[in-house]
């Protein structure tokens, strides 16, 4: 396992990079853009510098990842730049990854935020040992329509503005529906809410903690096929696993077969604990009815569980964490330390 740099703090006033490393909204969409950094600016007094991706086409960026990587290199370099934060996920990333100099990277630490596709690039960071932050995206948390959740103002704050995040508590109230891009008066109003029920505890007893890898579990799939970024499997030993899925909605049939493979690599049992988002089970594709949203929440969790009770069945499990594709959100951060307490059912970010 390298060894690990948390980058400094940001402070209120700094200049953060805003770029969009994976993908972007298309023009019709520059309101949510706007919004964006109008609550960096009022809600937690930060200077939003944009870098030529922040504004880029969509298609264009597509075609486009060395450039992509250009505006990475460059806000890490910048001494005036306190923090990088990304514009929203997308479907490529892994290709930006070639164009990067770790070495650069390890000699400019700067806090980075930003998941979904993001975490090809916060697992390139893990291997030059710099904690990123999954979490924290300018489309996404800073322009929730309506307003920011109360809960995610206070751990983006702690994320930003702390040397630790500290004790992660569960929220009680949750949204999986997807926003509205197509009209400007919809950043007023505010998505459906439900009733979050906690956060479920599965597996080991034993309180652990190790430093966190992993992210959007469809990125870590594409990840291992490459094989190219994905650390030596010793280096894992003892670490916690982050696991959340996209609004692609995968199968859970499909998951539990490919974690199964992971678990015949021999990969699941270095793990010393596993934490998995809630998981989104609509997107502005598939609408589903509520009892199914929550079916196929119980299918993930039952998938994940029946794996891990094979593979490392010592491994406390924590299912509904607040980070990934549904909101409220923590930003979690990877190769940052956690100590996971199921015998008080907490969690601190140390």
């Amino acid at each position: 396992m390298p060894d690990f740099i948390t980058p400094q703090p940001v402070e209120p006033g700094d200049q953060v990079a805003v770029i969009a490393p994976a993908s972007n909204a298309p023009e019709s969409a520059r309101f949510v853009y706007d919004l964006g950094l109008t609550r960096m600016r009022e809600v937690f007094d930060l200077e939003p510098i944009e870098y030529p991706t922040a504004t880029a086409d969509p298609e264009w960026l597509a075609d486009n990842p060395e450039a992509r990587a250009e505006d990475i290199m460059s806000a890490f370099r910048d001494s005036d730049i306190s923090a990088v934060i990304a514009n929203i996920g997308g479907h490529d990333q892994l290709t930006v990854l070639p164009y990067l100099d770790g070495d650069v990277l390890r000699k400019h630490p700067t806090r980075f935020y930003g998941w979904s596709d993001n975490t090809n690039l916060a697992l390139f960071l893990w291997n030059q040992g710099i904690v990123s932050y999954y979490g924290g995206s300018t489309l996404l948390e800073y322009a929730m329509d309506g307003e920011m959740f109360d809960y995610t103002t206070e751990y983006l704050r702690r994320a930003l503005f702390e040397d630790s995040i500290g004790e992660w508590t569960e929220a009680e109230l949750f949204t999986d529906e997807a926003g509205d891009w197509e009209s400007p008066d919809s950043v007023e109003t505010t998505r459906e809410i439900e009733q979050s029920g906690g956060r479920i505890w599965r597996g080991g007893e034993e309180t652990v903690s190790g430093r966190i890898w992993g992210g959007c579990y469809e990125v870590l799939v594409e990840q291992f096929l490459a094989d190219r970024y994905v650390p030596n499997p010793d280096t894992l030993n003892g670490a916690v696993l982050a696991l959340e899925t996209s609004e692609l909605i995968p199968d859970p049939a499909v998951m539990r077969a490919n974690l199964r493979a992971l678990g015949e690599r021999g990969l699941l049992e270095r793990f010393d604990g596993v934490l998995v988002g809630r998981a989104a089970a609509r997107s502005h594709a598939e609408d589903n009815p509520e009892e199914w949203r929550a079916g196929y929440r119980e299918r993930q969790r039952d998938a994940i569980t029946d794996v891990l009770e094979t593979y490392n069945p010592n491994a406390p499990a924590v299912f509904n964490c607040e980070f990934g594709h549904t909101y409220p959100t923590c930003p979690v951060p990877i190769g940052g330390e956690v100590e996971i307490e199921p015998s008080t059912r907490s969690i601190r970010l140390l």
